[in-house]
């Protein structure tokens, strides 16, 4: 049976097929170099293309930039109004990821 859902995913499947288009899992692994301007000229063009398609993506980069802004926010704020019940190792791993990404945008090592 055909319905509108099946419909939608068989386009979307096909438009990740074209010249100059990248699936979802791709465009994740995009996603820092996207925003710390590494990309080249060709690759920020079909993260864009991507971009214009993929609602789902859209949302995926906002939820990811609004994540580091809050951390990045509560790396800022007195380490004293971090809640207690939040692992230890949780705050390091986070702090570690942040660290890098702004060094070199290479994951680091910390673990």
């Amino acid at each position: 049976m055909i319905t509108p859902n099946s419909v939608k995913r068989r386009m979307k499947g096909m438009m990740f097929r074209l010249p100059m288009m990248i699936s979802c899992p791709q465009f994740e692994e995009f996603i820092v170099e996207y925003l710390e301007g590494g990309l080249t000229v060709h690759e920020r063009r079909v993260f864009a293309l991507h971009l214009k398609i993929c609602r789902e993506c859209r949302e995926y980069l906002a939820a990811y930039e609004a994540s580091m802004a809050a951390a990045k926010q509560g790396l800022a704020s007195d380490a004293s109004s971090v809640p207690v019940d939040i692992p230890e190792d949780l705050v390091a791993a986070i702090t570690a990821s942040i660290g890098a990404t702004e060094d070199d945008g290479a994951p680091s090592d910390n673990s």
